[in-house]
């Protein structure tokens, strides 16, 4: 028995001996994860419940749920997802483990989180009892190594699930579900998960309530209180909040660096109509995180003022709610090249008292720029061209497109409709 540390690669292969704690150099995670009298804890699969143990009160719970996403299977036949891990910020966005021809339903894994989402939805203390602890695994490169490397990214809570449908010519339509997750905050615990909680879980000996005292705390907070306290017990990393070119601008020839590509290379010429896919972007950055957000309009291409884009952002409800006008701005610039300060100033300089700002790039920000903004404290959402383009991958997968050129042609059918000459405010009536 052990721990398992946040951001920690572990070396996984069901033929390891759980009896040497490292392998390859690096820790060996069935080492970590066994328990005395209990089979090992394999990852063989994307969704992976360890065997459900039937305790001496008679009731049977299932210990935990190792989820695995594979880099080597994202964007083959049957696994066209890629899943998005923003684990700084407590967010997973996971897909199931449907296949072609079959209905995401049956599909083993899903039905496993769709069993459980009720119980981390739960209303009562009584219900969330009940949750099954979620851990959640990324595999990634070591040197030439693409398998066998899993980096521990932390205990889950499912925050939602749904279908999403996506069309491929050489299948056709396929169905799955996404699941997506907030990732609780283990900082009381220095950053690790006590595998003993785990351990306890499977003894036949103990019920469940009996384990609780080796849970995480966010865990406990949560099985309290429940949905009022998800927020307080997420997981949230305090940056600098200053980024250096290479964290803004994906690899060239990752998925995301070529999708970039794709983006600059089609509105080249025509940079206004990118401003399109930027309000986009920036809805969907916002509703990511539970917010209500309205698309707004598209500004007229002259005399914009340095606003490409309108919107606005509700925070509470009925007699408890305000409405905030957001201002955007898009560039679609030279990737290499860092968007400039101007433009961020000339932004800025429209947002009136209680509005805010975002500035949407094919590019980067240069570190001066981004220093400047924080000193001044300036209510401006930055996306760079790493965001815009895992976003746009998102936007498409939502839709099921696999095709960047065809998912930009058809905003092109929307361009003409969203421009308006309307003044920002409006859209708070």
């Amino acid at each position: 028995m052990s721990n398992l540390i946040m951001g920690q690669v572990y070396r996984y292969s069901s033929s390891l001996d759980s009896d040497a704690a490292e392998v390859d150099g690096l820790p060996n995670l069935l080492h970590h994860t066994s328990t005395v009298g209990c089979n090992k804890v394999l990852l063989e699969a994307g969704i992976n419940p360890i065997g459900a143990v039937k305790t001496s009160d008679g009731s049977m719970h299932t210990p935990a749920i190792l989820v695995r996403s594979s880099i080597n299977k994202h964007g083959k036949k049957d696994s066209p997802w890629r899943d998005e891990f923003d684990v700084d910020n407590g967010y997973v966005r996971y897909f199931g483990d449907n296949k072609v021809n079959q209905s995401p339903q049956k599909a083993l894994g899903n039905r496993i989180l769709l069993e459980q989402f009720r119980f981390h939805k739960g209303a009562s203390s009584e219900t969330r009892s009940m949750a099954v602890p979620i851990l959640l695994f990324r595999s990634v490169r070591v040197g030439k190594r693409v398998k066998g490397n899993l980096r521990f990214e932390g205990l889950g809570l499912l925050r939602t699930c749904s279908l999403i449908t996506q069309f491929q010519e050489e299948i056709g339509y396929f169905t799955n579900f996404v699941f997506e997750f907030d990732i609780l905050d283990l900082s009381r615990e220095e950053g690790v998960f006590n595998w003993n909680w785990i351990a306890q879980r499977r003894d036949k000996g103990r019920s469940i309530i009996n384990t609780l005292d080796l849970a995480p705390q966010a865990w406990k907070e949560w099985q309290r209180h429940g949905e009022k306290v998800r927020h307080k017990v997420k997981r949230k990393v305090i940056k600098s909040g200053i980024m250096n070119k290479k964290l803004q601008i994906p690899e060239k020839e990752s998925f995301e660096g070529k999708l970039l590509g794709e983006i600059y290379r089609y509105y080249k010429g025509k940079e206004h109509h990118f401003e399109l896919l930027a309000s986009k972007i920036v809805a969907s950055l916002i509703r990511r995180d539970g917010l209500q957000y309205d698309e707004g309009w598209i500004t007229k291409r002259s005399g914009d003022g340095g606003v490409d884009f309108v919107g606005k952002l509700s925070v509470g409800s009925d007699i408890a709610k305000t409405d905030i006008v957001l201002l955007g701005q898009a560039k679609c610039e030279d990737p290499e090249k860092p968007t400039s300060g101007i433009h961020l100033a000339r932004t800025v300089a429209r947002l009136q008292r209680g509005w805010i700002g975002a500035f949407v790039t094919t590019s980067y920000f240069s570190e001066h720029s981004q220093l400047e903004l924080k000193v001044d404290k300036y209510p401006l959402i930055l996306v760079n061209g790493k965001l815009l383009s895992e976003q746009t991958r998102k936007l498409m997968e939502e839709i099921g497109q696999s095709d960047i050129k065809d998912y930009l042609s058809q905003l092109e059918l929307e361009y003409d409709s969203s421009i308006s000459d309307r003044r920002a405010e409006e859209i708070l009536n």
